[in-house]
C-alpha cells in the first residue's frame, strides 16, 4: 500500500525534522504538494539547483541544531555531489541531514532513456560517496522505522543519511491552489508560432521536459523536418550552454535556445558567460510560466524576478517581451532580425494536453540527424 505523505510528513516532524528545502520531483510531487500546503514558506524553500538546496540546509543545521530534508530527483544528485562530499561530509564539517532522493530509472522498473545508467548505478553512487542509505517502495510497511533510523543514524555519525523512493510511494495528495492565469497563452501554442516562423538558417535547442516533448510533437502534426532541433531530455538548465556551444561553433547559423524558467534559474550562470562572449547568431527564448510543470507544477522563483532585467545586467544585447499570440508574433520576427545576444520571454499560462506523447527518436538518433542537418546547413 502506498505512503500517504500527511503521515510521512508527520514522521519527520515527530523525529524532529521540520525543516525542507529542495527542487520537485515527479516521484516525490505528493509529498512535495502536501509539504507546501502545510509548511510555512520559512520552513520549506524551493531551491534553484539541488547544491544550492544542500548549502541551505547546511545553513540551516549550523544555526538551529536540527537536521533538515533536502529533497530531490536522483539526476539532480550531481549538482548536489560537490556540497555533500566538501561540505557535509565528516570529514570536512559534518553537517546531518536527510536526502529524500525519487529513484528514476531504478532497476526493473520501465524509465526515459535519460535515467536509466543514472537509476543503474544509484546505489553504487552512495556507497562510493559514503552515504548510508534505505529504499522505500509502495509496499513498504516499515516506512516509520526507517525514518527514525536515518534520522538517528545522521545525528549519531552528524553526515547526510538518503532514503531512495520508488515510483508509486506516495498516495495522490491534490494542492490546495494551482498556478493558474499569468498569461492568454499556452506554451505548446507559443512553440507553434515560433516554429512556423523559423528561417532555413535556424536550428533548436530546446529544454528538457515537455517544451522539448511539444516541439517534437508539433513537428509530427505539421509534418515538418525535426533534424534541425537538438532535444534536451536531460540535463537541466543546460540547454542554453549547449546552444552557446553551437553558436560559437556554427556562426553562419542562428542558434535559437527555448528555455523554461526552472531551468533558466537553475543554472543561471550560464547567462553571465552568454553575454561575455556575445555570440551574434544566438537568440534565447524563455518560456515562463513560473512553475516546475513537468515534475507536478511547483512554482519556481520566476515571479519574483524580473527577467528582462537580469539578460540585460548580464549583457544580451535586444530584450522583447511577448504575452499573447499577436505580441508574440511581432515580437519574434522582431527578434529573428536582430544582432544577438537576444532575448525574448514569453509569459505562458501553466499546463500542457492531458495526451502529450514523448519524442519517439531516441536521443542518439536525435543526435545523428542533428549533427547531419548542421552540416548540410554549412555546405
Amino acid at each position: 500500500m502506498s505512503i500517504s505523505p500527511e503521515n510521512f510528513h508527520n514522521v519527520l516532524e515527530k523525529e524532529g525534522v521540520v525543516f525542507y528545502t529542495g527542487v520537485p520531483d515527479s516521484l516525490l510531487k505528493h509529498f512535495c504538494f502536501y509539504v507546501n500546503d502545510n509548511v510555512s514558506e520559512e520552513r520549506h524553500l524551493i531551491a534553484a539547483n539541488e547544491g544550492n538546496a544542500i548549502a541551505i540546509a547546511a545553513g540551516y543545521n549550523l544555526g538551529t541544531g536540527k537536521i533538515p530534508l533536502v529533497y530531490m530527483q536522483n539526476s539532480g544528485l550531481g549538482n548536489a555531489v560537490n556540497p555533500l562530499l566538501s561540505l557535509c561530509d565528516p570529514d570536512v564539517y559534518s553537517i546531518p541531514m536527510i536526502l529524500l532522493i525519487g529513484w528514476r530509472g531504478c532497476p526493473g522498473i520501465p524509465d526515459e532513456p535519460q535515467h536509466i545508467k543514472q537509476g543503474k548505478i544509484q546505489i553504487a553512487l552512495l556507497e562510493t560517496m559514503g552515504i548510508p542509505h534505505c529504499t522505500i517502495s509502495n509496499e513498504d510497511n516499515q516506512f516509520e522505522e526507517k525514518i527514525k533510523n536515518g534520522v538517528n543514524t545522521a545525528l549519531a555519525n552528524k553526515m547526510p543519511y538518503a532514503i531512495l523512493v520508488k515510483k508509486g510511494s506516495f498516495n495522490e495528495y491534490r494542492p490546495l491552489s494551482i498556478n493558474k492565469n499569468i498569461s492568454s497563452i499556452f506554451r505548446e501554442e507559443a512553440l507553434e508560432i515560433i516554429l512556423s516562423r523559423l528561417p532555413n538558417d535556424v536550428v533548436i535547442i530546446s529544454t528538457t521536459g515537455k517544451t522539448s516533448r511539444e516541439v517534437f510533437e508539433i513537428r509530427q502534426k505539421t509534418n515538418s523536418n525535426h533534424d534541425s532541433d537538438f532535444l534536451t531530455v536531460g540535463s537541466m538548465g543546460h540547454c542554453s550552454s549547449i546552444a552557446l556551444g553551437i553558436a560559437i561553433s556554427r556562426p553562419s547559423l542562428k542558434i535559437i535556445c527555448i528555455d523554461g524558467d526552472g531551468s533558466l534559474i537553475m543554472h543561471m550562470g550560464g547567462l553571465s558567460t552568454i553575454g561575455k562572449i556575445k555570440p551574434k547568431n544566438f537568440f534565447h527564448i524563455l518560456m515562463n510560466n513560473e512553475v516546475h510543470e513537468s515534475v507536478g507544477g511547483q512554482g519556481t522563483a520566476a515571479k519574483n524576478i524580473d527577467m528582462q532585467a537580469l539578460a540585460k545586467a548580464n549583457g544580451y544585447e535586444n530584450l522583447f517581451f511577448a504575452e499573447n499570440t499577436n505580441s508574440l508574433k511581432n515580437q519574434f520576427n522582431n527578434l529573428i532580425l536582430q544582432s544577438g545576444p537576444s532575448f525574448l520571454e514569453i509569459k505562458v499560462e501553466p499546463g500542457s494536453r492531458d495526451d502529450l506523447g514523448r519524442p519517439t527518436l531516441s536521443p542518439a538518433e536525435n543526435k545523428e540527424f542533428f549533427i547531419r542537418s548542421l552540416r548540410k546547413k554549412n555546405s
